[in-house]
């Protein structure tokens, strides 16, 4: 067994072990951010792909955000309880509704988002612009790898 392949083998170097050690913590940070305004990750994560996009279904929200349309229904669900997002039916196609910010959600986003960036902020600070940049540079790699 070669040095490398003795590594790769070893719990600590496992790849995916890694990765996911690094998102538990990072999800933990994120949460314990946005604990003050009444939020968890996924309803953020909700709330800023419809501030970048200006609005979506909820089948696009889902895929965005990385959860089903099962637990997006959920989520908007209680976004739009708390009077975060508004949802109407799409031009395109009437059965589709479209989900967008509501004015109190633009400007929970905004408040909440920079609690979160501040968190990444942190993590980045852990590397130097170069190393920042290849690390970008690798994470991409290793997406489109597993991308179907």
């Amino acid at each position: 067994m070669s040095a490398a392949t003795d590594s790769t083998a070893r719990a600590d170097w496992r790849l995916g072990r890694l990765v996911r050690r690094l998102d538990q913590l990072l999800a933990a940070d994120k949460s314990e951010a946005l604990r003050q305004f009444d939020l968890t990750v996924p309803q953020h994560s909700a709330l800023a792909a419809l501030a970048a996009s200006g609005g979506m279904s909820g089948a696009q929200l889902a895929r965005a955000s990385g959860v089903t349309p099962q637990t997006m229904a959920v989520i908007l669900g209680n976004l739009e309880s708390k009077n975060l997002i508004g949802r109407s039916p799409s031009a395109i196609h009437p059965k589709v509704l479209v989900t967008t910010l509501t004015r109190e959600g633009k400007a929970l986003m905004k408040k909440a988002d920079a609690r979160v960036q501040a968190v990444e902020d942190r993590l980045a600070e852990s590397y130097d612009a170069g190393e920042r940049e290849q690390l970008h540079t690798l994470l991409e790699r290793a997406i489109g790898r597993l991308e179907p």
